[in-house]
Order: C-alpha cells, then structure tokens, then sequence
C-alpha cells in the first residue's frame, strides 16, 4: 500500500475512497503477458498500484512494474483508462476503493525478474489464450477481456 493511500486509510478506515492507479501489461517477445499471483486474493494481475501525491502517472507505472517485478520499462504505451462501477472493489482486508486506473503496455525492458514478496507469489508468463477471467483479480477484468477481444 502507498504512502498517501496508507495515511488515508488511517483517517478513513475501511470507508470507500477514489484511488488513481497506473498499471503495467508486460508484453514478451512471444506474445505472452507476464502475470503475478497477488498475495491478497490469490488471483492473477498484471503490476500496478496507487500513484503517490505529485508522481506522474508513467513514473508510477515504471515504479511499480520495477518494485513488483524487477523488471525496468524502457517504453509504456498507453492501452486504456478502467474505471467505473465494474471497478469499485473490496479488498480482503476490507478496504474499499472506486478504482481510476490507468493501463499501458510495455514490450520493450530489461531486469531480471523477481517477485516482490510482500504482494506477489509468483510470477509467470501466460500465453493469451490460456487467460480466463475467472483467474484473475476482480477489479481488472475489464482490462483483460478489452485486450483478449482485441487479441483473440
């Protein structure tokens, strides 16, 4: 959890915030999407997280993909905005968010991978096809079945 949000959540508690995030879809060479199994729900999602006051969106994203996954983004490219209702999650711990989330690809970066203990069990690539959104985490559905349909 970040800075702003967990100083957030200190005033609010578990009442339900706006929170602004910035995402990576990891792209290989082969086509694969590199996917973390989340250590809160368990479920499948790409990297992402909060952006903390004053960060620009792309430094979040860069950060987090580093700090989730080891890898550094050479290049992001915008994919879409997932917000609304679809989106408005409850966390295992009981938190309660209206996602703002903005996502990008990136096919182009360089690092080792490593998963980031604290939020990731595992890291793997996943072939597009082998994606089902029953696998993966609620609030980012839309963004998979938008990049399945426009892939499959």
């Amino acid at each position: 959890m970040s800075g702003y949000i967990q100083e957030l959540r200190r005033l609010v508690g578990h009442r339900p915030i706006m929170q602004c995030a910035a995402s990576v879809i990891v792209v290989d060479e082969k086509g694969r999407l590199l996917l973390g199994k989340r250590t809160d729900n368990h479920l499948w999602g790409y990297a992402g997280g909060s952006v903390e006051i004053d960060e620009k969106v792309e430094d979040c994203a860069k950060r987090e993909l580093f700090e989730e996954t080891g890898l550094v983004a050479e290049e992001l490219e915008f994919f879409m905005i997932n917000s609304g209702p679809e989106v408005h999650y409850i966390y295992p711990n009981g938190d309660e968010v209206s996602n703002i989330e903005i996502i990008y690809l990136c096919r182009k970066y360089h690092g080792e991978l490593r998963a980031q203990a604290e939020e990731v069990e595992e890291l793997r690539f996943f072939e597009a096809g082998d994606i089902v959104l029953e696998m993966v985490s609620p609030p980012i559905r839309p963004v998979f079945r938008k990049y399945l349909e426009g892939i499959l």
